[in-house]
This record gives C-alpha cells, structure tokens and sequence, in this order.
C-alpha cells in the first residue's frame, strides 16, 4: 500500500530485536518514495558463542518470528523485506525456498530474503565461482556452503568470524571486515558474497568492489535491491556497489 510519504512502495522488513545494522543501511540506500517498516523478532538470549548456542538462537528466533510478521502487516506493506540472514540460508536450497514460501503465506505478501537475493545478484553478474564471509560460528557457515552450492555456485571458502554475541556482530569494525574479505579472495574467485545482516558491510564492500575489480556483494545491499527491482523501482542508487548503481 504506498502512502502520501511513500507514493511508490512501502516495504515491511522483519528483523531480530538484537539487529541494529538494518535500519541504518537500508535508510541509507533508499530511493525517494520508499519506506521501511520494521516488526522486530523478539530474542531473549544473544549467546552465539558456539554451534550448539547458536542453534538455540535459531530455534527461538522461529518461535518469534511469526509475531514480528504478523505485527508488520498490519502497516499494509507491499512487500516483506528479511532483515535477517542466517534462517533465510538454513536448510539449503528447499529450507531456503520453504522458509519464503512460510513467510508469504503467513504475511499474504511477496517476499524478499537475504538468500535469494544473493543468488540473484551473483546472477546478475554472471558469477560462478564465489567465496563467503559470514559473521557465524561452524554451524551456520555449512547452511550458507550448502545453500549456494545446491544453487550451482563453486564455493572456495567460507570465512566465519565467530562472533559470539547477536548485538556484538555490530560491532565487527570496517578493518576487520576489508580483511575478512581480503582473506578469503583470490584469482580464480569470480564474487565475493557477505552474509550476516548486524554486519555493517555495504560501505566495506563498494570500497573491495572498485579496488579489486570484482563483484563484492554484501547481503543488506542485495536484498534491498532485490526488493526494489521486484517492486518495479529501477533507480540507479549510488555509492554503495555496483549492484544497485548498475542492475
């Protein structure tokens, strides 16, 4: 439903109560005449200090994210926009598709994840051969392996930090990240791909972008260009990669 303020869309975006990434980026790469409106997972527990918490998070997370959908629908959105990365990934190929398809059920909305609109940016620059950095533990890095590796992609590497809170991937510095990314390039590597949303990667990676020639694609970036281009909104956005400044 657009609005006086937001005459060409109004986007829902679901997210965890811990991310404080999302808003800030996505504000940043907005078209003028387009709003973000978030209803916020609720988590009672930000531990991801190893596999086993990490998987608790998850399960919570899927106890919650019902309510976060349902209050932001109540907005009317056009769409559903996933501020979140790791769920969108989990299960591989059919979780990734099954988990849209829950979503667009439950919301009555078409949908926009973090997974799929990676593949389709990875698309849109005819990349075959990628590596990966994630701000996950071992656990949440195989998901993201298997996801894109189902979808045909060669993946070389999966580079996850490991950090060991939910509001702590925030805090992961611009430094850290340029080295993350820098660790797992090389060569043959056509893109680089960033999961994770509390990660603040999209300044990072349009920086790597135009030093290293290729495409680095971080998840917030994708997603809120997968969004617009599914709404019809075809603005050219600079500055931030050139997914959005060029497809």
């Amino acid at each position: 439903m657009t609005t006086v303020t937001s005459p060409r869309a109004v986007l829902g975006v679901v997210l965890p109560s811990t991310n404080t990434v999302v808003e800030a980026e996505y504000n940043d790469m907005r078209p003028p005449g387009v709003s973000f409106h978030t209803g916020r997972i609720y988590i009672a527990d930000e531990d991801l200090g190893s596999d086993g918490k990490m998987e608790t998070f998850l399960e919570d997370l899927r106890t919650q994210i019902g309510s976060a959908v349902r209050d932001v629908v109540t907005c009317k959105p056009d769409r559903i926009v996933m501020g979140m990365s790791a769920e969108t990934f989990w299960g591989g190929a059919d979780g990734a598709a099954q988990f849209e398809s829950w979503v667009n059920e439950k919301s009555g909305r078409p949908v926009s994840t973090g997974a799929a609109a990676c593949k389709a940016a990875l698309d849109a620059f005819g990349a075959k051969r990628i590596a990966v950095i994630t701000p996950y533990q071992p656990v949440g890095d195989e998901q993201v392996r298997a996801f894109f590796t189902q979808m045909g992609f060669e993946v070389t590497i999966v580079k996850g930090l490991s950090v060991d809170s939910a509001t702590g991937i925030a805090d992961v510095t611009p430094q850290e990240i340029r080295e993350a990314f820098l660790a797992v390039d090389s060569p043959d590597v056509d893109a680089l791909v960033q999961a994770g949303t509390n990660l603040a990667a999209v300044a990072t990676a349009a920086e790597l972008e135009a030093e290293l020639g290729k495409p680095v694609i971080a998840i917030n970036a994708a997603t809120v260009w997968h969004a617009l281009r599914a709404e019809g909104i075809d603005d050219q956005v600079k500055g931030f990669g050139r997914l959005l400044a060029e497809h």
